[in-house]
């Protein structure tokens, strides 16, 4: 490795003649990143990069992190005071989600751990995505799809052949209009629909801008043909949509959910659906992930489910590794990380620089 000069150390983390002279810090990355955010990773670290298409085990994810200075992980891992135990060495932790209820963040701040995550890139992928399972449930797309493929269609055309709900003038309830809530809004906006919210936080710009109704929860699952739910988890949120409120629904109605699996209570609704209490309902998250085949939701033909995918497009993927690895090189570089969740943490350990 060669020296540094004065003159090289005085210039930041990123410049190409510091990381050549300088050790890396070491990372520990749980799975492969799109190449946009990696090959930065790679460039400024000494990265170890999980290789396999499943999470790494917690034991695992444990060893690793006993001698790095960074770890990146993904909603997948669970971050918490074991494997903060064992790691003695680490600093801040990138994750590539917007959520992080997978990390003990309380724990990491009293640590003097930054954590970061990914937000704003993925809102408009993620409501494209709620969008596409309100369409597809209300249009029962999937089951037409089936329809053709078994043999089944064999006249040509029926007035009650896979009739499904119209989506263009109808009333959406969004619950949670935050970013993807107000992005669901805009497009629902487009389908000359009547928009209602429930937040617990003011909304007025979604009010303001596209004449969005604010309702009680009540109120908005008596009223809506389609809940569309974009919370975050948490203490308040689990189960947020249970039994009681499903009952509320109309039996013409439809659920949407992209936000969390637990916020919704997945016996409840299984219930209802095979009532009859709703007409349908479009999930990409469930309580577990992945969900066992024998889960009495993935035998009704009035479910849409996907494999948590809401943020799977090339662009956002990328995007967020992208923002993974300038949340490293910030840190690094003795500045707060643009996408920090902890803020607290600054109190703790304020930022420095560590190379």
């Amino acid at each position: 490795m060669r020296k540094c000069n004065k003159s090289m150390l005085i210039n930041s983390f990123a410049n190409q003649q510091l990381v050549n002279c300088m050790p890396k810090p070491k990372i520990y990355v749980t799975r492969e990143l799109p190449e946009r955010g990696l090959n930065i990773i790679k460039k400024y670290f000494d990265a170890e990069v999980w290789p396999e298409y499943a999470p790494p085990p917690k034991n695992v994810i444990i060893d690793k992190v006993k001698n790095v200075d960074a770890l990146t992980s993904l909603l997948s891992d669970k971050i918490d005071g074991e494997v903060f135990n064992a790691a003695l060495k680490l600093k801040i932790v990138s994750q590539l989600a917007v959520g992080f209820d997978n990390i003990d963040l309380a724990e990491a701040t009293k640590r003097g751990i930054y954590v970061t995550n990914t937000p704003e890139v993925l809102t408009d992928t993620t409501a494209d995505f709620a969008w596409t399972l309100l369409m597809a449930v209300a249009r029962r797309v999937v089951e037409a799809d089936k329809y053709v493929r078994s043999g089944q269609w064999k006249v040509a055309w029926h007035p009650a052949m896979l009739a499904g709900r119209d989506v263009y003038g109808a009333i959406i309830g969004i619950v949670g209009a935050g970013r993807i809530g107000y992005a669901i809004a805009k497009r629902a906006k487009g389908f000359d629909m009547k928009i209602l919210f429930y937040d617990v936080v003011p909304r007025p710009e979604i009010e303001k801008d596209l004449g969005a109704k604010k309702a009680d929860m009540d109120t908005l699952l008596k009223e809506s043909d389609f809940v569309s739910i974009h919370v975050p988890l948490m203490k308040e949120t689990h189960h947020l949509i249970n039994a009681e409120r499903l009952k509320l629904m109309k039996k013409t109605a439809y659920l949407i959910n992209n936000s969390r699996g637990p916020v919704v209570d997945e016996k409840a609704l299984y219930e209802a659906l095979k009532r009859g209490q709703i007409a349908g309902a479009g999930l990409d998250v469930f309580e577990q992930e992945p969900t066992p085949l024998d889960n009495p939701l993935l035998k009704l033909d009035n479910v849409v489910v996907a494999p948590h995918i809401s943020s799977a497009s090339l662009e956002t993927r990328s995007k967020m590794s992208e923002m993974v690895a300038e949340n490293l090189v910030a840190f690094f570089e003795g500045k707060k990380p643009p996408n920090l969740v902890n803020a607290d943490v600054l109190k703790v350990k304020p930022p420095s620089k560590l190379i």
